[in-house]
């Protein structure tokens, strides 16, 4: 992140714009605003006022009781315990109702030691202008009593907070951000030059670069006779107001240079540092106390400035606390550098350290600019702390080498859909710092050495774009062509998606579990092959390919009732493996239910309805799944039973016909439970989608998707006496196939075994729902379908009516 204020951008560029315009613009030319940050609002019920009276606590030795003057209405009552606060003084008042940043409190009316208190007299801390909290905030006596605080001390600047693409290191400087505003005409640019600063003498510390891959320049000097205590306090406003701590003069300087011009220095204590400094690699087993505070252990593929006693600084990152700038420091040796972006990305993702030196030299930096950044740095210096510099020792090479970019006009309207004109496009390029060189529709472009991520014609393209505005790229439609779109997603892509939306919907919630199973869990679940066990297995209970998804759920389920979570409803979309060839990678689909978990998903709940989930809750999942995955409804059967690890009377098989199994659904067997170490009773079921068949090609007539009859339906209610070995599946279909363009639905209502039955034989209701199309059925009609579907349930079931 970057930051800076309205102000400070105002010394780079000459604009009247207000501050919406410049966001606005900065965002459009790729410069993304995260936040403005108001802080004259946020500070708007601080000011100023007098104290008139001060007065000892009459219950407390520390605490002081004054009486404020606002400059509106009678005198304020304030208990306050700062040691400074006395009569006469003028300091910062907040009233009650207020928000206080240092604190994170909003204040209100208290009573302190039996003393009503009715506002408080703040600090610089609770306004989060810096650390002190020893005292209240005391102003000059010319400080006007009654004004907004925020404005007299010139904290009502608004604060930019920008967040930058990592090719963007340009604009990790207030200078490089005013440069792309002008270009987009937001107002003039102020580039004024550098002046060289003559030495006085020769620096007396030599530097040797022993690896220039990762140091390809090193500039140094000398500032005698400094004077290094508190910066003035433009400087420190000006840091503050970023949420920087001002530290003292030289180095605050380097923390302004570093925002102002995105140019990162260093400065060390010249009379710390012992003989002459050499970059090079660190060597293992080197430590070294940074400026944070902690110790780091360093390694050979990072890059270091060393003295002659050991590593002085990180380089590009972070410097030592050994030879850091105090109060008491009086020759200062300034270092300006060059460090190769990869390397410092490393080294401080290594040690998990984020300077502002770091987020600027991995994105790149001006190589240009090493040496004018040292000139600067030491103007500052010279203005602010007095002192003598020396003359400037370089090692390397600060020359970044020139890059030239062939560029056809023709190329804007290729890659972007524009059609600019020459000068349009030189002014664009020019006022970036491009040069553009050439006439027709073929130019030259030099590349500006801040600008190290332009490599080729498409980065002079987006240049030319981002300032002229993505808005006048023109929407060009997607030519589709004449042949139809193929499908994106796969069948069974489509089937996983679908599936796992249809058990969300049912209150499940997904699960993701391992792969890999213990053998003996693999064995009970049809797997257990050779080619199936691992060669290496990271666990020895994780040692087969899971041939069944429900293991793992059952697992996660237990898991959950361990830590008092006891009605879980999970599910899994995941590969199961049945052999070691891909058709035996199958895509299966599962879930499982314990205790209480009903689909309605209310828990232990006055309005849920009795009992425990059952296998016709797993049953109405995995007909869930199949109808969202399209099996075909018509066709699936429902056989009881199951694998062993099902419980053999409740349980029951998913098929379209017997040599095509889909899935199984039931509770599973205690022994299953206990095999898995899990308590019961607990209901799962299991699907392969990609056993469900593919939908034949229909005719390209397209069908409405939901038929709706303007007749009234019809239901009729039969009670069939059945011998107790039929299938009340097999009575459905029966009555189903009567007529199916009439008969809209079939369904089971009742299942009765007992007084008034025969032994052997049950009864099974059914609700058959008549849906006419064409004109209202007549009771003669409806009685003669109603004659048919007695007869054929009783010629394919031997059923006959109940009397």
């Amino acid at each position: 992140m970057m930051k800076f204020t309205l102000a400070w951008l105002k010394e780079h560029l000459d604009t009247d714009h207000a501050l919406g315009e410049i966001t606005a613009k900065l965002t459009m030319i790729g410069i993304e605003v995260e936040r403005v940050e108001d802080k004259a609002k946020l500070l708007a019920p601080f000011i100023i006022a007098r104290v008139t009276e001060a007065k000892q606590h009459p219950n407390a030795d520390r605490l002081r009781v004054c009486m404020v003057d606002t400059g509106s209405g009678a005198p304020i009552q304030v208990v306050c315990g700062a040691p400074n606060a006395h009569a006469g003084m003028k300091g910062v008042f907040v009233p009650p109702g207020a928000y206080i940043p240092g604190k994170d409190m909003t204040l209100a009316v208290g009573t302190i030691r039996g003393v009503e208190s009715r506002g408080m007299l703040v600090s610089e801390f609770e306004l989060q202008i810096s650390d002190n909290h020893e005292g209240i905030i005391e102003l000059p006596d010319d400080a006007p009593v009654g004004a907004a605080y925020a404005k007299y001390a010139g904290l009502d600047d608004p604060v930019i907070e920008i967040n930058l693409t990592p090719n963007r290191g340009d604009c990790t400087g207030v200078h490089g951000i005013a440069r792309d505003l002008a270009a987009a005409d937001m107002g003039k640019f102020k580039d004024p030059s550098i002046k060289a600063i003559k030495g006085e003498f020769p620096c007396p510390v030599a530097v040797t670069i022993e690896t220039p891959a990762l140091c390809p320049a090193f500039a140094l000097r000398l500032v005698r006779g400094v004077k290094n205590g508190r910066s003035p306090d433009w400087l420190q406003k000006r840091l503050t107001a970023i949420g920087l701590r001002p530290i003292n003069t030289l180095v605050d300087i380097t923390n302004f240079i570093t925002y102002d011009r995105g140019r990162p220095l260093h400065v060390f204590d010249a009379a710390k540092v012992r003989g002459n400094l050499s970059v090079r690699r660190a060597r293992k087993g080197e430590s070294l106390l940074a400026l944070d505070g902690k110790t780091y252990t360093l390694d050979d593929t990072m890059c270091v400035i060393c003295d002659d006693d050991g590593v002085e600084s990180l380089s590009g990152i972070m410097g030592g606390e050994k030879t850091g700038c105090s109060e008491s420091t009086t020759d200062v040796l300034i270092e300006s550098a060059l460090w190769e972006p990869m390397n410092i990305a490393h080294t401080g993702r290594k040690l998990g350290i984020d300077s502002d030196a770091r987020y600027r030299f991995e994105r790149g930096v001006d190589p240009a600019f090493a040496l004018p950044g040292l000139e600067l740095a030491t103007r500052m210096v010279v203005d602010l702390a007095g002192g003598t510099p020396s003359d400037v020792v370089v090692a390397g090479s600060t020359e970044a080498p020139e890059r030239v970019i062939d560029f056809p006009l023709s190329e804007l309207k290729r890659l972007a859909g524009l059609t600019v004109s020459l000068s349009e496009t030189r002014r664009v390029l020019e006022r970036l710092g491009f040069f553009v060189a050439g006439q027709g529709e073929r130019v030259k472009v030099a590349v500006p050495s801040w600008r190290g991520d332009v490599q080729g014609k498409a980065d002079v393209v987006e240049e030319v774009v981002r300032i002229l505005g993505v808005d006048r790229v023109p929407s060009t439609p997607f030519d589709r062509g004449e042949a139809p779109r193929k499908p994106v997603l796969t069948t069974i892509q489509q089937r996983t998606r679908k599936a796992k939306r249809a058990l969300a919907a049912r209150n499940l919630v997904e699960a993701v579990t391992w792969s890999f199973i213990a053998k003996p869990q693999a064995e009970l679940f049809g797997g257990g092959k050779p080619e199936l066990a691992l060669a290496n297995p990271i666990a020895a209970d994780l040692s087969d390919m899971r041939p069944s998804l429900i293991p793992g759920l059952v697992a996660a389920a237990q898991s959950n009732a361990d830590r008092g979570f006891p009605d879980a409803g999970l599910f899994e979309v995941g590969q199961v493996f049945r052999g070691d060839t891909p058709e035996d990678q199958l895509m299966a689909a599962a879930a499982v239910r314990r205790a209480l978990d009903k689909p309605s998903g209310v828990g232990r709940h006055w309005t849920k309805r009795d009992g425990e989930a059952d296998a016709f809750d797993v049953k109405a999942d995995a007909l869930a799944v199949l109808a969202a995955a399209g099996a075909p409804a018509q066709a699936l059967q429902v056989v009881p039973g199951g694998p062993a690890w099902f419980h053999p009377g409740r349980s029951g098989t998913l098929q379209i016909g017997p040599q095509n199994v889909l899935g199984h659904f039931g509770e599973l067997h205690p022994s299953a439970l206990e095999a898995l170490d899990a308590g019961g009773p607990l209901v799962a079921f299991e699907v392969i989608l990609e056993r469900i068949p593919e939908p034949r090609a229909r005719a390209t007539r397209t069908k409405p998707v939901v038929e709706l009859s303007t007749f009234q339906p019809v239901t009729r209610d039969f009670a069939f006496v059945v011998e107790r070995t039929v299938r009340a599946a097999d009575l459905v279909r029966a009555a189903q196939s009567v007529d199916r363009k009439l008969i809209s639905a079939v369904s089971v209502f009742d299942v009765y075994q007992g007084a008034g039955i025969e032994p052997g034989r049950k009864s099974i209701a059914i609700a058959v729902t008549l849906q006419p199309r064409d004109k209202t059925m007549t009771d003669a009609e409806i009685e003669a379908l109603a004659t048919r579907i007695v007869a054929e349930v009783g010629k394919r079931t031997g059923g006959v009516l109940r009397a």
